[in-house]
């Protein structure tokens, strides 16, 4: 079997050891046994690891719905999981333009009345009212939902990572709270990628990545998307906390780049470095995982790897250990139309020293959802794929976006 430059990509990043991937190009290049249904060869027989695991795919019919429980509050997954500080990808790395007067602690944000901004009714402080999945069913298809020639993809914005990348402090860990948030012109309300109480900061070592809380839903680039943020360092007292980053910053869709790069967001007391990408023709996918029959405790990487227009690219989404049978947390991804998502799952114990690598991949479509099961001698993994557009009309901020914004 020849394997194309994009398929020896994906199964370079999939396997990442070098020997596993070099095993299974001789076993591909020697052994092709089975066809599936499409007439092409059916590689995942000769997978390193297809004899660890069970994978199945049922695929979404008209009319028929697949359970599974909606990802655990923060509040239920503490004492099940635990914190392990995962390695950053490198790209182009740029400093971030901070509009001015748009900082939090002094209020300077709320008094702008000028410009595009003012459009954003940045005094409104609510979280997004839209949910995910909101056109994984619609019922105005034309000729059929499997044709839909109504419904269409968009563009969104994906964020990859978020970074501590320095702060102004002598201590190796760091305690942050605050957020980041998206607003965008489906309603303008904030679309949190990280957000923190201060009663609830996240731990991170300096040069690490900070996990990230969302999105909620897909992040629409059709028009300008405001990335607003105020994050502090956690100290003894609140009034000695230190400002990382304040402010905001404005991504145009006509001049993102559609690759990941990375803006550095500095602050007084720091840095942080956010890596983002414009997907120009995407469809959302919204990502439930539930880990059940656990036989014993486990440590669990996941990520999601998709494709740009200059390749691969890996979204670090957990990283920790399983105890006990739980969901995770929901994952909204900007998938690429007529591209596949991989999910990535490495599984390991303190007693085994080589961590076993378990793939299944997702065909990006409008609407509709898919589903996949791995059977593990440890644990049972369920993950279904909800598929939906963000196509919308008549949003309450495309109607206040000036003509020449909402013409391009």
């Amino acid at each position: 079997m020849r394997l194309t430059r994009i398929n020896d990509q994906v199964l370079r990043l999939l396997f990442g050891d070098r020997s596993a991937y070099a095993s299974f190009v001789m076993a591909s290049n020697i052994v092709v046994k089975g066809v599936n249904n499409w007439g092409r060869p059916n590689w995942l027989r000769v997978l390193p690891c297809a004899s660890n695991y069970f994978c199945t795919s049922i695929y979404a019919t008209k009319g028929k719905q697949f359970d599974i429980t909606k990802g655990m509050d923060r509040s239920e997954m503490k004492g099940r999981t635990k914190q392990v500080f995962v390695s950053h990808a490198s790209y182009p790395v740029s400093e971030g333009n901070i509009l001015k007067k748009t900082t939090h602690r002094d209020g300077s944000i709320y008094k702008i009345n000028y410009g595009i901004l003012k459009l954003w009714h940045l005094t409104q402080r609510d979280e997004t009212q839209l949910e995910p999945m909101m056109f994984s069913n619609p019922m105005n298809c034309f000729p059929d939902r499997d044709r839909c020639m109504v419904h269409s993809a968009t563009a969104m914005m994906q964020i990859f990572s978020l970074k501590l990348e320095k702060a102004s402090t002598n201590i190796g860990l760091v305690q942050l709270y605050g957020y980041i948030a998206v607003r965008d012109c489906h309603d303008s309300l904030l679309n949190y990628v990280f957000n923190r109480s201060r009663d609830d900061p996240v731990i991170v070592e300096q040069g690490s990545l900070i996990e990230m809380t969302g999105p909620k839903r897909g992040i629409a680039m059709v028009a300008p998307a405001l990335v607003e943020f105020d994050m502090r360092i956690k100290k003894g007292k609140q009034e000695d906390d230190l400002q990382l980053i304040d402010g905001a910053m404005e991504y145009h869709d006509l001049v993102t780049p559609e690759y990941p790069f990375t803006h550095r967001i500095n602050g007084d007391c720091g840095a942080v470095d956010i890596t983002l990408a414009l997907v120009r023709w995407a469809f959302e996918a919204t990502i439930d995982v539930v880990i059940s029959k656990v036989q014993c405790g486990f440590d669990l990487s996941l990520s999601s790897c998709v494709f740009l227009m200059n390749g691969l690219h890996e979204i670090q989404l957990f990283r920790g250990s399983v105890v006990e049978s739980c969901g995770l947390r929901r994952y909204v991804i900007a998938v690429k139309k007529d591209t596949l998502m991989y999910l990535k799952f490495k599984v390991g114990q303190n007693s085994c020293k080589n961590d076993l690598d378990h793939h299944c991949s997702f065909k990006a479509k409008k609407h509709g959802h898919d589903y996949q099961q791995i059977m593990l001698e440890l644990a049972s993994i369920s993950v279904k794929v909800t598929w939906s557009n963000l196509q919308r009309s008549g949003s309450s901020v495309d109607r206040r976006m000036p003509m020449t914004t909402r013409m391009r």
